[in-house]
């Protein structure tokens, strides 16, 4: 009889748990990820291996603030949320342990990883433009480097550097290209600036399809989840907008993760890695995937209709750790060209 990959991982941490000393029937999980789908993963994990899940939901900032605050009575095992500048700070306030499983590091493509092993991508989402199909060609655009253009003036949108999607582009700018380069760049996006910088991914799609402006940079997640939507309102705002998935030609798509990490001072760290390498199995990929609307890190999962309606492309394969490391950069490059 042929086990699976995850049939094997639940033989051999539950070999382990019998041969060491026994660890509690749960799992804590500190979490800013919000989905219905989620619920779904939590489920399925619990029926296999019968860990409940406890779980402590807030925005990745005050998650990690309360992981360094409660130091070494935390009752944190497993830390999720999306970016890699999220992971990477929590890395540097020691909040992660090194996590070594053949299953993960199989599993996840090494550039969405950390080498040491203190976290790991679950999923991805690519840093898109979306455009007004009646307003703009879709050969107009191919580079992120583009959009500094003077032919965008007033004609762009975007959420403000204060979120970590705007900081992780940018650190991905200044890692390919040096600060100086990006800085001049960041200068012209500014200035193209239809308005100024406000709400989140789905307000800048709202907003092209209303007019305020022809195009904005946002995550794929966002644009697939009006597609999908069964409100017609939602349906239409998508139906009038088209994708680019920019750096074709030389590197890639930058692209956002959503990972997690084992915390440093986890009371149930065989029930964390566990719960990690039951989230790259086929049947928890495809919920990212499908139910979820992001891109899998596991190459065979199968893509919503909807993501695979717009077609394959190349990812950016620049480590999401050094994209991390260029965070702070990022921040005091778009603090001095006034990207609010």
């Amino acid at each position: 009889m042929r086990i699976s990959t995850w049939g094997r991982v639940l033989i051999a941490s539950a070999l382990a748990a019998t041969a060491g000393a026994a660890t509690a029937n749960e799992l804590n999980l500190y979490t800013s990820r919000h989905y219905a789908t989620d619920e779904a993963l939590y489920d399925d994990f619990t029926k296999a291996t019968g860990i409940r899940i406890a779980r402590i939901e807030a925005s990745a900032d005050k998650l990690i603030e309360r992981i360094r605050a409660e130091d070494v009575n935390s009752k944190a095992d497993l830390l999720i949320t999306v970016d890699a500048g999220r992971l990477w700070r929590a890395q540097q306030l020691n909040l992660f342990q090194p996590v070594r499983s053949a299953a993960l590091e199989s599993a996840i493509p090494a550039q969405w990883r950390d080498p040491a092993g203190h976290w790991f991508g679950l999923s991805v989402r690519a840093r898109v433009l979306v455009y007004a199909k009646d307003r703009v060609g879709p050969l107009d655009l191919k580079r992120y480097e583009d959009l500094a253009d003077a032919r965008w003036r007033g004609r762009l949108l975007s959420r403000s550097s204060t979120d970590i999607y705007v900081q992780s582009l940018i650190g991905s700018l200044i890692a390919h290209n040096g600060e100086t380069a990006t800085e001049a760049w960041a200068r012209g996006v500014v200035a193209n600036f239809a308005r100024p910088p406000r709400g989140g991914d789905t307000d800048q799609i709202r907003a092209v399809a209303a007019g305020e402006g022809d195009l904005a940079l946002v995550n794929t997640y966002y644009l697939a989840n009006l597609a999908r939507s069964k409100k017609p309102e939602d349906q239409a705002i998508a139906a009038k907008l088209a994708v680019v998935f920019p750096n074709q030609g030389d590197r890639g798509t930058h692209v956002n993760i959503s990972g997690a990490g084992v915390a440093r001072h986890a009371p149930n760290r065989a029930n964390a890695v566990k719960f990690l390498e039951y989230l790259v199995s086929p049947s928890a990929q495809a919920y990212f995937a499908d139910g979820n609307n992001e891109y899998p890190v596991l190459a065979e999962a199968k893509l919503s209709e909807t993501l695979a309606g717009w077609g394959t492309f190349k990812a950016d394969r620049l480590e999401a750790a050094i994209i991390g490391a260029h965070n702070e950069a990022a921040l005091r490059l778009a603090d001095r060209v006034g990207w609010k």
